[in-house]
């Protein structure tokens, strides 16, 4: 984790961890902050009394239950389905992308992309809250045209880095992508080299035309 400061496009702080399994393999991770135990109970605290106050007044304790029971089946599905802690960009050069999400209550959920089936990865922009905002994403290849894109994958959804977080992941995710491609065509170059030289053998020992 360098020394530089992070934040999301909401002024908040965050941190990105960016660990080099090997030189065609680097995770980057991006932390947001945890759940406030203090906005929880100040949320709590004020749909209870609330519901306190209507049960003063109309003496209904179905009120009280009700409130109850919708603030933690609510906090439940908060921690459980919406707040992210990490999420994780893990680019291994000869397979692929592997993208995962840690949520609060624990659970995790992961999803991986084959690097045939990638096209590039780059910073995009979009209008959100009235206010222009960059985003890394996947574009993948259309498999009937391999030129065109098919399909966009935003990446760091929840975390929403600002552009100094995203421009660092990116020119790490190009430089592994680089030296990819440069392997391949190293790999490439002696088949390709054999034939032409197969090729242009037969045609050399050709007599000359009169």
């Amino acid at each position: 984790m360098d020394g530089e400061r992070y934040t999301d496009v909401n002024g908040k702080a965050i941190a990105l961890d960016q660990r080099r399994h090997a030189s065609f393999c680097t995770e980057f991770t991006v932390s947001s902050p945890k759940v406030s135990i203090g906005k929880v109970m100040v949320y709590t605290c004020s749909v209870w009394l609330l519901a306190y106050a209507v049960f003063f007044l109309t003496d209904n304790t179905a009120v009280l239950s009700s409130a109850i029971i919708i603030t933690l089946i609510g906090m439940m599905l908060y921690i459980h389905l919406v707040k992210v802690d990490h999420e994780s960009l893990l680019v291994i050069g000869s397979l692929g992308v592997q993208l995962s999400s840690s949520y609060a209550s624990g659970r995790e959920s992961t999803s991986f992309i084959e690097m045939s089936k990638i096209k590039d990865i780059v910073i995009n922009e979009a209008v959100h809250m009235h206010q222009i905002i960059y985003y890394l994403c996947i574009l993948l290849r259309d498999p009937a045209d391999p030129s065109a894109v098919s399909s966009v994958v935003p990446l760091f959804q929840s975390s929403k880095p600002k552009l100094n977080c995203l421009v660092k992941v990116y020119k790490s995710c190009q430089e592994i992508i680089s030296k990819c491609e440069a392997l391949r065509n190293q790999r490439l170059e002696p088949l390709l080299g054999g034939v032409s030289s197969s090729h242009l053998g037969p045609l050399s020992n050709q007599p000359s035309l009169p």
